[in-house]
């Protein structure tokens, strides 16, 4: 089975018709278009655009996380007051809820103050997804058989 010197080879028709396909990709190496290569970007230069677009929303301030912060401060000093009993039942529930509560809000205010690069309301934020594990593991370690005291999940009376 001889070939023409002309044709090309099966291996090459095929590596042909892979790259005709991946020009036609939205997000195409820009190459394989024909089209030139970015320029290197300088280590102070402007960042390059993106066609996908970040919205950043108006929160995404220092003063929104800090904002962030002070809500979950204000809800520790709550958590600490708390003015129903937690022994058991529903009052426990209601109570291990704003405990989620305390994490959430300090796991919501460390993320967007690491983004933002904000160290001092981070480590304030870690301090307060700290305390409602510690609020937490205080009314749920007994009842898990952990601790030495022990207490109950639901009330019977």
């Amino acid at each position: 089975m001889t070939r023409d010197k002309g044709q090309p080879s099966p291996k090459d028709r095929v590596a042909a018709e892979v790259d005709r396909l991946l020009k036609k990709l939205p997000f195409a190496d820009p190459t394989l278009k024909g089209d030139p290569p970015p320029p290197p970007r300088s280590p102070t230069g402007p960042r390059p655009s993106y066609p996908i677009n970040v919205v950043k929303t108006p929160s995404a301030t220092p003063l929104g996380t800090w904002g962030r912060v002070a809500l979950g401060l204000v809800i520790i000093a709550a958590m600490t007051q708390w003015p129903y009993a937690s022994a058991c039942g529903i009052s426990l529930l209601a109570y291990l809820v704003g405990v989620g509560g305390v994490i959430l809000t300090g796991a919501w205010s460390a993320m967007l103050s690491w983004k933002l690069r904000i160290s001092v309301a981070h480590v304030v934020s870690l301090m307060i997804v700290f305390w409602g594990i510690v609020l937490a593991a205080e009314q749920i370690l007994p009842r898990v058989g952990y601790a030495k005291a022990e207490a109950v999940w639901l009330c019977t009376s």
